[in-house]
């Protein structure tokens, strides 16, 4: 029987990195994994977007663009992968159409192939523009689907969500599982109605992450359905709020109609590189070890709850967490049941936690209210009319129903002036992107580039500093233990052995 190929996508220079080490990775500490990840038979490397954009300039003092383009020097044979997140590009804000453009333009020039295309909520309109920017520079359009579940999600609503990327003239469609939510059969329902919808030959992506500890079997089910492409990370860069390890994805598919183009002998060099560079980042490391399958209930992704505990510990409320754990459900249904995916677990997140440190809507955030408003976009669900109503009092902002972008007013123009005010800003359209991007941060960015990248992880020092120490301590408790009890005028010397 002739096995069918499935592709893989591999993860550990972003969403890996994003997922269990809050996105802290420095390039230095990637280059010398590029060889074998580029030679290693992968569909595609996603290697750009998300969080690393501002991680970059955040904490790393790198150049975000300059990073795109070493991974394109030193990647030439692979597919670069980026996610895009609609109008939002890589903000927390809609963008004009015109910033669309020429973030997508200046992405594919400086090598981005593949741009995996998702909205927050769902929303086709806002996924309109950035899909047919990414046609018009010649890259491969990836429409998605985020994945959620509650009440008013079923199959048939994302089989026509699919359509209408499609219709948008989407390469292909990703099925987008962020908080390790797609049980088995609900993969292998969605992706098989796809496909005998739409035709076999539509390329189905499939990314999940593996918090709850169901999702490896999720991919198998996928597989079986028709998925043509699944998105892995290498074991050493996997598991806790990550995702599934590439080895592992790669020996479930023995025995089966199923095989990959991928070098494991490769993925050997891939997986020692990281497992020596993982170390250095121990204090980012995600505190979420073990399988949670509460997440099923609360849908919350692992990033989030650490989020959510930092804004909690800062009030001196840290204990407070399950409450707003169980809020958050209430705040996603006020809001019309919007996926949970950046922006809008942050912004349903942050909610919560106000509900519950200061009353239920007793204050909103402003994004909560614009989101209320429809300043984000549609939700699958309606929303809370008695929420809308604080929403329009605290804003003075009326509800909106067209597509968010359409209430804005050009912006390049203004953008550029702006960056020529900015000390540091070397006049690029990439500057001028950053700056939109992350106002809040670009300038700092710009004036501390010349330093160059700087690495927040520990120093080759402090990792064999603590190496020694959990080594002593091992040692001590692997050899006896002496003590001398006294009883009385009476001593004797007890020797404990080690277990």
């Amino acid at each position: 029987m002739e096995q069918r190929k499935i592709g893989i996508t591999e993860l550990a220079l972003r969403d890996a990195h994003q997922s269990l080490m809050a996105t802290r990775m420095a390039l230095e500490d990637m280059v010398d994994a590029c060889a074998d990840i580029d030679a290693a038979g992968y569909w595609s490397v996603e290697c750009w977007g998300g969080a690393t954009f501002d991680a970059c300039i955040r904490f790393l003092n790198e150049d975000p663009w300059e990073r795109l383009r070493t991974f394109r020097k030193l990647l030439p044979n692979s597919k670069l992968q980026m996610l895009l997140r609609g109008q939002n590009l890589l903000g927390y804000r809609h963008y004009e159409d015109t910033v669309v453009e020429k973030f997508v333009a200046k992405s594919a020039e400086n090598g981005m192939d593949v741009f995996r295309v998702f909205d927050a909520l769902n929303d086709p309109r806002n996924l309109a523009h950035p899909m047919a920017a990414v046609k018009k520079h010649g890259g491969h359009a990836q429409g998605t689907i985020c994945y959620t579940v509650s009440p008013l999600h079923t199959t048939e609503g994302y089989v026509k969500l699919a359509g209408q990327l499609l219709d948008m003239g989407a390469d292909s469609i990703a099925l987008k599982d962020m908080a390790a939510l797609l049980k088995p059969q609900p993969a292998y329902d969605i992706i098989k109605a796809i496909k005998d919808t739409y035709g076999s030959d539509t390329q189905i992506n499939v990314h999940c992450h593996a918090t709850t500890g169901v999702t490896q079997v999720s991919l198998m089910k996928a597989v079986e359905a028709g998925a043509d492409v699944v998105d892995t990370a290498i074991s050493s860069m996997s598991m806790g709020p990550g995702h599934n390890p590439t080895e592992s994805v790669i020996e479930m598919l023995e025995g089966t109609g199923y095989t990959t183009d991928v070098d494991q002998d490769r993925l050997i060099r891939i997986r020692d590189h990281f497992a020596g560079i993982t170390p250095k980042y121990k204090q980012f490391m995600s505190a979420i070890t073990t399988v949670d399958t509460e997440i099923f209930k609360s849908q919350i992704p692992g990033g989030m709850i650490s989020n959510m505990e930092s804004q909690l510990k800062a009030q001196g409320a840290g204990d407070r967490i399950r409450e707003v754990m169980e809020e958050v459900p209430r705040v996603r249904e006020d809001a019309g049941y919007p996926p949970l995916v950046t922006p809008s677990s942050q912004i349903v997140g942050t909610q919560a936690v106000f509900n519950v440190l200061m009353g239920r809507y007793k204050v909103l955030t402003g994004e909560f209210a614009d989101l209320m408003l429809g300043y984000y976009g549609e939700c699958m669900g309606e929303r809370n009319a008695d929420v809308v109503e604080i929403a329009q009092k605290q804003t003075k902002k009326d509800p909106i129903t067209v597509r968010p972008a359409d209430t804005l007013e050009p912006e390049w123009d203004k953008l550029v002036l702006e960056g020529t005010n900015i000390e540091g800003n070397n006049g690029s359209e990439e500057d001028v992107l950053t700056n939109a991007m992350f106002p809040g941060v670009a300038p700092g960015f710009f004036k501390a580039r010349p330093e160059g990248p700087k690495n927040v992880g520990r120093t080759a020092e402090q990792v064999a500093a603590d190496a020694e120490r959990e080594s002593g301590a091992s040692k001590a408790v692997r050899e006896p233990i002496r003590y001398k009890v006294t009883i009385g005028d009476r001593s004797s010397t007890v020797s404990v052995e080690p277990a």
